[in-house]
């Protein structure tokens, strides 16, 4: 149960970040002037407007949510991190499938979006969210406590 927890919230952490930096987006890059990019109709009407600088932000947000939650999930689950965050690459891709058959976008941005924002930034969150686990100076494998219990050892006497 903790690790379905785990995933859950991780999906739900990265779809938060995703949500907020397409909410925030016009704060970085100022849409075409007099469209309003606030819902679907607007941006439908809007899409011949926008220049290659407005889709840096959708495509930052959704590469960024889907590398939150496979950091997030490799890191915290105790059982198939590699899999949990594949699975949590293919959810987020799933869901820029179904924005790209009901919004309008151009074609180069759809290939990028969907080929670079998903499934490779899921490996490279799982692959940050491992390496994190490693403490400086420890072998991999070996446990917090025997590094707790060497640090707070006694240090043998150092010569005068």
């Amino acid at each position: 149960m903790k690790n379905i927890a785990i995933t859950l919230g991780a999906a739900i952490a990265g779809m938060l970040l995703n949500g907020l930096l397409i909410t925030y987006s016009s704060y970085f890059v100022a849409p075409p002037a007099g469209a309003d990019l606030t819902t679907e109709a607007g941006l439908q009407a809007a899409i011949h407007l926008m220049e290659p600088k407005h889709f840096l932000m959708p495509f930052l947000a959704h590469a960024l949510g889907t590398f939150l939650s496979a950091v997030l999930v490799s890191r915290f689950a105790t059982e198939r991190p590699f899999s949990r965050a594949m699975l949590l690459g293919f959810l987020f891709l799933a869901g820029g499938i179904s924005m790209v058959r009901m919004l309008p976008s151009p074609m180069w941005f759809n290939i990028t979006d969907l080929g670079l924002a998903y499934l490779p930034m899921a490996y490279l969150g799982y692959l940050v969210g491992r390496k994190s686990l490693r403490v400086k100076g420890l072998k991999s494998g070996a446990s917090r406590c025997s590094f707790v219990c060497w640090c707070e050892s006694t240090p043998p006497a150092v010569p005068s």
